[in-house]
C-alpha cells in the first residue's frame, strides 16, 4: 500500500513539475483524501462479510459427542428434532458460545453443561434464520439459584420506594441476561409446564432489539405488523379478563402484567404447550408459528 501511494505521489509531482509546488501538494492531499474514503468504504463493506465468513466456519465446526449427551439430558425435545433442525441448532450453538460471554455469579463455577444448556434453549428461538444472534446481548450472568436485587418504585410525587425482590431471571435492554441455574435445571425436567426462564428472558431480548419492550419483535415484512397487533391485542385483553375473573388459563397469569411479558409468556407456551395453545388460541399460535418458523407440535 505504501509503495502504491508513493508511486501516485511521484507521478503527480512529475506531471506538475512546471507548476507551483503548492498545487502539487494540494493534489497529493486530494488523492490521499480520496484513498482514505475508499479505505473506509472497503472496511464498512468488508467487516460484515468477514463476520459472516467467521460465523459460517463456526456453524460447520464438528459438534462434540459429549455436548450431544448434555443436550439429550437437558433439552427434552432435542431427540425429537429432525436431523436438519439438529444440524442448524448445533451451528447456532457454536456461534452463540463463541460470541457471548458467560459470567458465574454468587460463587457459581461455570461448566460446559451450564453454558451449553443456556445456548441450546436460547438458540431454539433463532431457528427461524433471521441472521441475528441477539445483537445487543454481550453477557449472560448465571447465579446458582434465585437471587436478590434492590428495586426502586415511584409511589407518588417525588417519592420512591426501595425494596429487595427475589428473581430467577431478567433481561436488560442494553447488554445482559441474568439467569438462575437452579431454575434452568427445574425447567429441563418440566418441559411441558409452560414455564422456562431461558425462553422467557431471550424472548425479551428479541422484543428489545428495536429499543422498545412492547411485545412486538422485529417482524419479517411490514404487513405482518398489522396482523400481529390485532391478534396480540385481542389475546392480551382476553388473558387480562380471564385473570381478573379467576378463570383457568393456558398461559401463565404473569403474562397479564403488560404486553412485553405477554409475548415472553406466549413464547414459553408456544414451545412447551403447543397443543393446548393451538386448541385454545389458534390465531396466537399461527402468529408465533409464522414468526419462529417452527412447528412445535412435531416434537410432542
Amino acid at each position: 500500500m505504501e509503495a502504491h501511494l508513493a508511486g501516485i505521489v511521484e507521478f503527480l509531482e512529475l506531471a506538475n513539475s512546471d507548476r507551483p509546488s503548492h498545487n502539487v501538494s494540494c493534489m497529493v492531499k486530494t488523492v490521499l483524501f480520496l484513498l482514505a474514503i475508499l479505505l473506509i468504504i472497503a472496511l464498512i463493506w468488508g467487516i460484515p462479510a468477514l463476520g459472516e465468513a467467521r460465523r459460517s466456519r463456526l456453524k460447520n465446526q464438528p459438534f462434540p459427542r459429549h455436548w450431544v449427551i448434555i443436550l439429550e439430558r437437558n433439552l427434552p425435545i432435542y431427540k425429537r428434532l429432525t436431523e436438519s433442525l439438529s444440524r442448524r441448532l448445533h451451528g447456532h450453538i457454536n456461534v452463540f458460545l463463541a460470541e457471548k460471554q458467560f459470567i458465574g455469579c454468587g460463587g457459581l463455577r461455570l461448566t460446559d453443561e451450564i453454558k451449553l444448556t443456556i445456548a441450546a434453549v436460547a438458540c431454539l428461538l433463532l431457528l427461524n434464520e433471521r441472521g441475528e444472534y441477539y445483537p445487543k446481548l454481550s453477557s449472560i450472568l448465571v447465579y446458582p439459584s434465585a437471587y436478590r436485587v434492590k428495586e426502586t418504585k415511584p409511589v407518588g410525587g417525588y417519592v420512591v420506594q426501595e425494596r429487595t425482590v427475589v428473581r430467577i431471571g431478567e433481561s436488560w435492554a442494553r447488554d445482559q441476561v441474568v439467569l438462575s441455574w437452579e431454575d434452568i435445571k427445574r425447567d429441563a425436567t418440566n418441559w411441558s409446564d409452560g414455564r422456562n426462564v431461558i425462553l422467557h428472558e431471550f424472548a425479551h431480548q428479541l422484543d428489545q432489539e428495536d429499543g422498545r419492550a412492547d411485545g412486538v419483535p422485529i417482524l419479517e415484512v411490514r404487513s405482518d405488523y398489522l396482523s400481529w397487533a390485532r391478534v396480540f391485542k385481542k389475546e392480551y385483553q382476553r388473558l387480562l379478563r380471564d385473570v381478573e375473573r379467576g378463570q383457568k388459563t393456558v398461559m401463565e397469569r404473569y403474562g397479564a402484567t403488560d404486553p412485553a411479558e405477554f409475548f415472553a409468556v406466549a413464547t414459553e407456551t408456544f414451545f412447551e404447550k403447543p397443543l393446548l395453545l393451538k386448541r385454545k388460541h389458534p390465531e396466537l399460535y399461527r402468529e408465533l408459528k409464522r414468526y419462529y418458523k417452527l412447528e412445535p407440535l412435531e416434537w410432542i
